[in-house]
Protein backbone atom coordinates (compact mmCIF):
# COMPACT_ATOMS: atom_id res chain seq x y z
CA UNK A 1 0.00 0.00 0.00
CA UNK A 2 1.87 3.04 -1.31
CA UNK A 3 0.72 6.62 -0.93
CA UNK A 4 2.03 10.09 -1.64
CA UNK A 5 2.55 11.71 1.76
CA UNK A 6 2.00 15.40 2.46
CA UNK A 7 3.19 16.25 6.00
CA UNK A 8 2.39 19.96 5.98
CA UNK A 9 4.14 22.65 7.99
CA UNK A 10 2.85 21.60 11.42
CA UNK A 11 4.40 18.15 11.31
CA UNK A 12 7.78 19.74 10.67
CA UNK A 13 7.76 21.55 14.02
CA UNK A 14 4.90 21.91 16.52
CA UNK A 15 3.36 18.54 15.61
CA UNK A 16 6.60 16.61 15.11
CA UNK A 17 5.34 13.96 17.54
CA UNK A 18 2.42 13.30 15.19
CA UNK A 19 4.79 12.72 12.27
CA UNK A 20 7.11 10.53 14.33
CA UNK A 21 4.34 8.29 15.63
CA UNK A 22 2.61 8.17 12.23
CA UNK A 23 5.79 6.92 10.56
CA UNK A 24 6.32 4.32 13.26
CA UNK A 25 2.74 3.07 12.95
CA UNK A 26 2.89 3.07 9.14
CA UNK A 27 6.02 0.91 9.18
CA UNK A 28 4.35 -1.55 11.54
CA UNK A 29 1.25 -1.80 9.32
CA UNK A 30 3.16 -2.10 6.05
CA UNK A 31 2.11 1.31 4.73
CA UNK A 32 4.60 3.08 2.47
CA UNK A 33 4.36 6.86 2.64
CA UNK A 34 6.42 8.62 -0.02
CA UNK A 35 6.84 12.27 0.95
CA UNK A 36 6.06 14.69 -1.86
CA UNK A 37 9.32 16.22 -2.99
CA UNK A 38 9.57 20.03 -2.61
CA UNK A 39 6.06 20.38 -1.15
CA UNK A 40 4.92 23.80 0.03
CA UNK A 41 2.51 25.15 2.67
CA UNK A 42 -1.19 24.57 2.01
CA UNK A 43 -1.92 28.22 2.86
CA UNK A 44 -4.20 27.35 5.78
CA UNK A 45 -7.58 29.10 5.74
CA UNK A 46 -6.27 32.65 5.82
CA UNK A 47 -4.89 32.64 2.29
CA UNK A 48 -8.24 31.62 0.80
CA UNK A 49 -9.77 34.69 2.44
CA UNK A 50 -7.17 36.94 0.80
CA UNK A 51 -6.81 35.64 -2.76
CA UNK A 52 -8.69 32.51 -3.77
CA UNK A 53 -6.99 31.92 -7.11
CA UNK A 54 -3.51 32.18 -5.64
CA UNK A 55 -4.58 29.96 -2.74
CA UNK A 56 -5.90 27.25 -5.06
CA UNK A 57 -2.73 27.47 -7.18
CA UNK A 58 -0.59 27.15 -4.05
CA UNK A 59 -2.41 23.99 -2.99
CA UNK A 60 -2.59 22.57 -6.51
CA UNK A 61 1.18 22.79 -6.81
CA UNK A 62 1.40 20.04 -4.18
CA UNK A 63 -1.00 17.90 -6.17
CA UNK A 64 1.01 18.47 -9.34
CA UNK A 65 4.22 17.35 -7.64
CA UNK A 66 2.92 13.85 -6.90
CA UNK A 67 4.69 11.27 -9.11
CA UNK A 68 2.52 9.71 -11.82
CA UNK A 69 2.92 6.21 -10.37
CA UNK A 70 0.98 7.25 -7.25
CA UNK A 71 -2.75 7.94 -7.33
CA UNK A 72 -3.52 8.50 -3.62
CA UNK A 73 -2.32 11.30 -1.38
CA UNK A 74 -2.36 11.16 2.42
CA UNK A 75 -2.38 14.17 4.77
CA UNK A 76 -2.26 13.73 8.58
CA UNK A 77 -3.23 17.38 9.24
CA UNK A 78 -6.97 17.98 8.98
CA UNK A 79 -6.60 21.51 7.62
CA UNK A 80 -4.13 20.39 4.96
CA UNK A 81 -6.42 17.49 4.10
CA UNK A 82 -9.42 19.79 3.63
CA UNK A 83 -7.48 22.24 1.45
CA UNK A 84 -5.99 19.52 -0.73
CA UNK A 85 -9.28 17.68 -1.11
CA UNK A 86 -11.27 20.86 -1.77
CA UNK A 87 -8.81 22.02 -4.42
CA UNK A 88 -8.85 18.64 -6.14
CA UNK A 89 -12.66 18.51 -6.09
CA UNK A 90 -13.22 22.10 -7.17
CA UNK A 91 -10.80 21.87 -10.08
CA UNK A 92 -12.87 18.93 -11.31
CA UNK A 93 -16.19 20.72 -10.80
CA UNK A 94 -15.24 24.10 -12.20
CA UNK A 95 -13.33 24.05 -15.52
CA UNK A 96 -12.67 27.80 -15.42
CA UNK A 97 -10.95 27.45 -12.06
CA UNK A 98 -8.93 24.48 -13.31
CA UNK A 99 -7.84 26.47 -16.36
CA UNK A 100 -6.72 29.46 -14.31
CA UNK A 101 -4.90 27.29 -11.77
CA UNK A 102 -3.10 25.35 -14.49
CA UNK A 103 -2.11 28.59 -16.18
CA UNK A 104 -0.47 29.63 -12.91
CA UNK A 105 1.18 26.22 -12.48
CA UNK A 106 2.52 26.34 -16.03
CA UNK A 107 4.72 29.27 -15.01
CA UNK A 108 6.62 26.76 -12.88
CA UNK A 109 6.57 24.01 -15.47
CA UNK A 110 3.77 22.11 -13.74
CA UNK A 111 0.18 21.11 -14.41
CA UNK A 112 -2.53 19.05 -12.75
CA UNK A 113 -5.33 16.97 -14.27
CA UNK A 114 -8.36 16.95 -11.92
CA UNK A 115 -9.36 13.47 -10.84
CA UNK A 116 -5.86 12.01 -11.00
CA UNK A 117 -5.48 11.83 -7.22
CA UNK A 118 -7.62 10.62 -4.35
CA UNK A 119 -6.86 12.80 -1.32
CA UNK A 120 -7.19 10.97 2.01
CA UNK A 121 -6.80 11.75 5.69
CA UNK A 122 -4.48 9.47 7.65
CA UNK A 123 -7.36 8.27 9.83
CA UNK A 124 -9.27 7.21 6.73
CA UNK A 125 -6.33 5.17 5.40
CA UNK A 126 -5.83 3.30 8.67
CA UNK A 127 -9.53 2.73 9.33
CA UNK A 128 -10.48 1.83 5.75
CA UNK A 129 -7.45 0.36 4.00
CA UNK A 130 -5.79 -1.31 6.98
CA UNK A 131 -8.98 -2.06 8.91
CA UNK A 132 -9.78 -2.51 12.57
CA UNK A 133 -9.21 -6.27 12.58
CA UNK A 134 -5.67 -5.91 11.28
CA UNK A 135 -4.95 -3.16 13.81
CA UNK A 136 -6.27 -5.37 16.63
CA UNK A 137 -4.01 -8.26 15.52
CA UNK A 138 -0.93 -6.05 15.93
CA UNK A 139 -1.82 -4.96 19.47
CA UNK A 140 0.62 -6.45 21.97
CA UNK A 141 -0.02 -4.02 24.84
CA UNK A 142 -3.74 -3.23 24.98
CA UNK A 143 -4.76 0.15 26.35
CA UNK A 144 -6.95 -1.60 28.89
CA UNK A 145 -8.33 0.70 31.57
CA UNK A 146 -7.41 3.89 29.71
CA UNK A 147 -10.49 6.05 29.21
CA UNK A 148 -10.14 7.95 25.93
CA UNK A 149 -12.34 10.70 24.48
CA UNK A 150 -12.16 10.56 20.64
CA UNK A 151 -11.97 14.07 19.22
CA UNK A 152 -12.40 14.53 15.47
CA UNK A 153 -12.68 18.31 15.28
CA UNK A 154 -14.82 20.07 12.71
CA UNK A 155 -12.68 19.67 9.58
CA UNK A 156 -12.47 15.99 8.61
CA UNK A 157 -16.16 15.41 9.26
CA UNK A 158 -17.37 17.95 6.72
CA UNK A 159 -19.87 16.58 4.17
CA UNK A 160 -17.35 15.88 1.42
CA UNK A 161 -14.99 13.79 3.55
CA UNK A 162 -16.41 10.57 2.11
CA UNK A 163 -15.25 8.17 4.82
CA UNK A 164 -17.28 8.88 7.95
CA UNK A 165 -20.62 10.29 9.05
CA UNK A 166 -20.29 14.10 9.26
CA UNK A 167 -22.93 14.29 11.99
CA UNK A 168 -21.79 11.40 14.16
CA UNK A 169 -18.37 10.02 13.16
CA UNK A 170 -17.28 6.66 14.60
CA UNK A 171 -14.07 5.65 12.80
CA UNK A 172 -11.78 6.92 15.56
CA UNK A 173 -14.01 5.38 18.24
CA UNK A 174 -13.74 1.97 16.56
CA UNK A 175 -10.00 2.31 16.06
CA UNK A 176 -9.42 3.13 19.72
CA UNK A 177 -11.53 0.16 20.78
CA UNK A 178 -9.40 -2.06 18.56
CA UNK A 179 -6.43 -0.85 20.62
CA UNK A 180 -8.17 -2.03 23.79
CA UNK A 181 -9.00 1.45 25.11
CA UNK A 182 -12.20 2.27 26.94
CA UNK A 183 -13.81 4.82 24.62
CA UNK A 184 -16.01 7.28 26.49
CA UNK A 185 -19.15 8.85 25.10
CA UNK A 186 -18.07 12.27 23.85
CA UNK A 187 -21.00 14.29 22.49
CA UNK A 188 -18.80 17.21 21.40
CA UNK A 189 -16.45 15.00 19.40
CA UNK A 190 -17.02 16.94 16.14
CA UNK A 191 -17.30 20.47 17.57
CA UNK A 192 -14.84 23.22 16.64
CA UNK A 193 -11.79 23.91 18.84
CA UNK A 194 -11.76 27.55 17.76
CA UNK A 195 -8.90 27.32 15.30
CA UNK A 196 -6.96 30.58 15.21
CA UNK A 197 -9.57 32.32 17.35
CA UNK A 198 -6.96 32.39 20.14
CA UNK A 199 -5.25 35.11 18.12
CA UNK A 200 -8.45 37.11 17.64
CA UNK A 201 -10.63 36.84 20.75
CA UNK A 202 -9.50 35.21 23.98
CA UNK A 203 -13.03 35.24 25.35
CA UNK A 204 -14.49 33.30 22.42
CA UNK A 205 -11.51 30.97 22.05
CA UNK A 206 -11.33 29.99 25.71
CA UNK A 207 -15.03 29.21 25.87
CA UNK A 208 -14.83 26.92 22.84
CA UNK A 209 -11.85 25.10 24.34
CA UNK A 210 -13.47 24.96 27.80
CA UNK A 211 -16.54 23.19 26.41
CA UNK A 212 -14.42 20.44 24.90
CA UNK A 213 -12.34 19.95 28.02
CA UNK A 214 -15.38 20.05 30.29
CA UNK A 215 -17.28 17.51 28.21
CA UNK A 216 -14.35 15.08 28.30
CA UNK A 217 -13.95 15.63 32.05
CA UNK A 218 -17.67 15.02 32.59
CA UNK A 219 -17.20 11.51 31.20
CA UNK A 220 -14.05 10.97 33.28
CA UNK A 221 -11.72 10.68 30.30
CA UNK A 222 -8.04 10.14 31.07
CA UNK A 223 -6.93 11.54 27.75
CA UNK A 224 -8.31 13.16 24.59
CA UNK A 225 -7.21 11.58 21.31
CA UNK A 226 -7.10 13.94 18.34
CA UNK A 227 -6.38 13.79 14.62
CA UNK A 228 -5.38 17.40 13.92
CA UNK A 229 -2.36 19.55 14.93
CA UNK A 230 -4.50 22.68 15.31
CA UNK A 231 -6.87 20.93 17.70
CA UNK A 232 -4.00 19.41 19.66
CA UNK A 233 -2.31 22.78 20.02
CA UNK A 234 -5.40 24.61 21.20
CA UNK A 235 -6.47 22.02 23.76
CA UNK A 236 -2.93 21.46 25.03
CA UNK A 237 -1.15 24.82 24.85
CA UNK A 238 -4.12 26.90 26.00
CA UNK A 239 -5.45 24.58 28.69
CA UNK A 240 -3.64 26.53 31.43
CA UNK A 241 -5.08 29.80 30.06
CA UNK A 242 -8.56 28.31 30.14
CA UNK A 243 -8.04 27.18 33.73
CA UNK A 244 -6.98 30.67 34.79
CA UNK A 245 -9.78 32.36 32.86
CA UNK A 246 -12.55 30.18 34.30
CA UNK A 247 -11.00 29.23 37.63
CA UNK A 248 -10.98 25.58 36.51
CA UNK A 249 -8.48 22.79 37.02
CA UNK A 250 -8.51 20.69 33.85
CA UNK A 251 -5.50 18.41 33.49
CA UNK A 252 -6.33 16.46 30.37
CA UNK A 253 -3.42 15.34 28.18
CA UNK A 254 -4.07 15.76 24.45
CA UNK A 255 -2.44 13.05 22.35
CA UNK A 256 -2.50 12.07 18.69
CA UNK A 257 -4.29 8.84 17.88
CA UNK A 258 -1.09 7.54 16.27
CA UNK A 259 0.73 7.91 19.59
CA UNK A 260 -1.81 5.66 21.27
CA UNK A 261 -1.51 3.21 18.39
CA UNK A 262 2.27 3.11 18.79
CA UNK A 263 1.95 2.35 22.50
CA UNK A 264 -0.58 -0.43 21.86
CA UNK A 265 1.82 -1.89 19.28
CA UNK A 266 4.43 -2.21 22.02
CA UNK A 267 6.59 0.76 21.11
CA UNK A 268 8.34 2.89 23.70
CA UNK A 269 7.19 6.32 24.77
CA UNK A 270 10.11 7.81 22.86
CA UNK A 271 9.20 5.93 19.69
CA UNK A 272 5.63 7.20 20.09
CA UNK A 273 6.87 10.79 20.28
CA UNK A 274 5.65 11.28 23.83
CA UNK A 275 7.11 13.87 26.17
CA UNK A 276 6.67 17.05 24.13
CA UNK A 277 3.07 17.70 25.18
CA UNK A 278 2.48 20.64 27.52
CA UNK A 279 -0.11 18.97 29.76
CA UNK A 280 1.81 15.97 31.01
CA UNK A 281 0.46 12.59 29.98
CA UNK A 282 2.51 10.85 32.67
CA UNK A 283 -0.30 10.40 35.25
CA UNK A 284 -2.79 9.11 32.67
CA UNK A 285 -0.43 6.72 30.90
CA UNK A 286 0.83 5.35 34.19
CA UNK A 287 -2.50 3.48 34.24
CA UNK A 288 -1.19 1.33 31.38
CA UNK A 289 2.38 1.17 32.74
CA UNK A 290 3.87 3.66 30.29
CA UNK A 291 6.65 5.88 31.61
CA UNK A 292 7.41 9.08 29.71
CA UNK A 293 9.96 11.84 30.32
CA UNK A 294 8.73 14.39 32.81
CA UNK A 295 8.77 18.06 31.86
CA UNK A 296 11.66 18.93 34.15
CA UNK A 297 13.74 16.01 32.86
CA UNK A 298 13.49 16.85 29.18
CA UNK A 299 13.67 20.65 29.28
CA UNK A 300 16.74 22.50 30.61
CA UNK A 301 15.91 25.17 33.13
CA UNK A 302 16.25 28.71 31.83
CA UNK A 303 16.69 31.96 33.65
CA UNK A 304 13.34 33.80 33.84
CA UNK A 305 13.02 36.57 31.27
CA UNK A 306 11.66 40.02 32.06
CA UNK A 307 10.07 40.11 28.63
CA UNK A 308 6.65 38.70 27.87
CA UNK A 309 6.63 35.09 26.79
CA UNK A 310 6.08 34.53 23.05
CA UNK A 311 2.82 33.08 21.84
CA UNK A 312 2.85 29.35 21.03
CA UNK A 313 3.92 28.55 17.45
CA UNK A 314 0.80 28.20 15.35
CA UNK A 315 0.54 25.32 12.87
CA UNK A 316 -0.82 25.90 9.38
CA UNK A 317 -4.43 25.03 10.13
CA UNK A 318 -7.73 26.62 10.96
CA UNK A 319 -11.18 25.42 11.87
Amino acid sequence: MRYAYYPGCSLERSAASYHKSAMAVADKLGLVFQEVDDWNCCGATEYFAINQLQAYALVARNLALVPNDLDEMVAPCSACYVNLKKTENYMGKYPDLAGQVNEALAAGGLGYSPGRLHVRHLLDVIATDVGYDRVARDVVKPLSGLRVAPYYGCLIVRPENGFDNPEYPTSLDRLLRALGAEVVDYPLKAQCCGGHMTQISDKVAYELIRRLLHNAAEYHADVIACVCPMCQLNLDAYQANVNRHFGADYRLPILYFTQLMALAFGMSAREAGLGSEIVSAHPALAKIDVQIPRQEERRPKKRPSKQALPMPTMPSGDA
